[in-house]
Parts: C-alpha cells; structure tokens; sequence
C-alpha cells in the first residue's frame, strides 16, 4: 500500500524545470495512484533530499557535463533516499565503456574501437585505426542527445582528416573516444528502442537517423539533445531476443543488483546482416518515450507506487 506520509522527488534538470514534455502524463499517473511528486533540479544547492523517501531520475540531460558531479550527486541521494536507479547502476552506466563488459559476456555490440587519453595518440595511430571503407562514428564515451559526436566517411581524405581532429580534440581535454562502424541500415530500418519497466518489456519505438556529417563545433552548444523523429515501433522477434537478454545479462555485470531495475531502455540497430546488435543501454536518465506507449506511463506509476 502507497505511504501517504511518503514524498517522491522526480530528479530533472533547470533548463527542463517542469521535466521534458514526454514526462508530463507521468505526474498525473502518479497521483491517481496516491504518490505526489516534486520535480526538483538536480543540482540546485538548496533542496534537502533527505525529505523524499524516492528519487526517480528523469530528464537530468545536462550531467554529461558534469559526470563526476553527478556520480557524487547520486551517491549522496542514496543515502537518505532510495534512488531509482541506484546510484552504483547510474555510475556504472554513466561511461559507456560499460559497453565491454557486456560485449565480455556475449552481448552483440556495434563493432567498437576504444581511444584511451592516457595512450598519448598521435594523428598516425588514430588515423591507423580507422576503417578502410565505408563510414565511422567518432564520439566521447561520456555524452548523450548525439552530442559532440560525428559521421565520417573511411574514403575521403578529407573526412578522415577531420576524423582525426575531432579525436585528438575529445583526447586532448582526457575524454574516452569510441570509434564505430556507421551501419548502413540505421538509415532505411532506423533504430529500435525498447522500454522495460520492472524488468519486464513495455513498448518500443523507432528513432530515426540522426547523424548525417561531421562534428561541427557550436553545433550542440547550450542544446541539451538533437531532436529526434521517434514512432511506435513494434519490436520484431529478433530485437525482443536480444534485448529480453541483455536485459537478464544484468545480475552479471552487475552481482549487487537485487531486484529489476524501475526503468531500462534498450537502444538496438542492424548490423549489415540485419541482426540487432546493442548501440546503448539506457539506465540513467533515458527518454522513455509515455507518449508513444500507450499504457506506459500507467504501467511505470505503477511500479513507482509498489516501492512506497
């Protein structure tokens, strides 16, 4: 039974003060289940998070940013709060590098090149680790909203030259790069991101391409995400395979996990194949797409409620 006395805190961040619009049907399922909920910016200095017994993350999109900040953020929530996600989960998910340990364990990944700042590359090493054809991602291991992130072509002079700058700029400040294989499908299928809510599948949808050319400086500057073309989408066979494992893959990378987790997203494209290969696991602030899941937002406040 909800706990009237009990408070919950949706985490958002202040360029989205009244939360995302996507988030907006949520408040109201939640209170037809007897939970209020105050939307509360992350890092305003001024909240006492020890009066909410939860704390669910929502639309927090400026962390990456800040990701330490937020990582210490998370763990002095947990404290006094119960955080969904847990703050070991968040930080954990925070660096996509968690892309390895799952590719360790047997989950098909887009195919990855790591770039470590520590390794000191210079622009014949980076550009030695290119592909020979076809086109490659560039992008920061610490981003979201496709933010700081490029499209090159292996085949073009000037594009791999590029390439190389926007790498050695994203190490030269310490940041991880990730190097990926553009696959070619994302353009025709797009990309299919699937919900689960208390470790159970939700609903789907599909994310059209977003990347269409190179890093361009000041592009993303003040923007928190690119707008994206998103549809109900339901997901085939073979992506509820892969994601329903992922999603049971958890407990290994991951042994203090208790429980399923309130909120998973699993962002999935074709590889030249058409096999489903995982491009990001979402388990800290992700869109969870209420507007295109019919019942999903119920579903979600739900879930909430049970924990009070």
């Amino acid at each position: 039974m909800t706990n009237p006395t009990a408070r919950l805190a949706l985490a958002t961040c202040a360029a989205l003060p009244d939360l995302d619009s996507d988030d907006a049907p949520l408040r109201e399922a939640l209170r037809s289940r007897g939970v209020e909920a105050d939307v509360v910016v992350w890092d305003d200095p001024t909240v006492d998070w020890s009066t909410y017994a939860h704390v669910v993350i929502r639309s927090t999109w400026d962390y990456t940013d800040r990701p330490v900040q937020f990582a210490d953020w998370t763990r002095r929530v947990e404290r006094t709060s119960q955080l969904h996600n847990p703050a070991d989960v968040v930080t954990w998910n925070i660096d996509k590098t968690y892309l390895r340990d799952l590719e360790r364990i047997g989950v098909p990944i887009v195919p990855t090149i790591w770039l470590d700042p520590e390794r000191n590359f210079d622009s014949r090493a980076i550009h030695t680790r290119f592909p020979a054809f076809g086109d490659f991602v560039i992008k920061p291991t610490v981003s979201a909203g496709s933010r700081d992130t490029g499209r090159y072509a292996a085949d073009e002079t000037p594009s791999r030259s590029l390439a190389i700058t926007h790498a050695k700029n994203l190490l030269g400040v310490g940041r991880r790069v990730m190097l990926q294989r553009y696959l070619r499908q994302v353009d025709t299928v797009g990309e299919t991101a699937l919900v689960y809510v208390d470790g159970v599948f939700s609903h789907s949808v599909r994310k059209g391409a977003l990347l269409d050319g190179p890093f361009r400086a000041g592009e993303t500057e003040g923007v928190l995400y690119r707008r994206e073309v998103m549809e109900p989408r339901e997901a085939t066979e073979a992506e509820r395979t892969v994601a329903d494992g992922v999603v049971a893959a958890l407990p290994q990378v991951l042994p203090q996990l208790d429980g399923p987790l309130l909120y998973t997203r699993i962002d999935l494209i074709p590889d030249d194949e058409g096999n489903p290969v995982l491009l990001e696991l979402e388990l800290t602030e992700p869109s969870l797409f209420f507007q295109h899941g019919p019942g999903s937002a119920e579903r979600f406040a739900d879930a909430v409620a049970a924990r009070f």
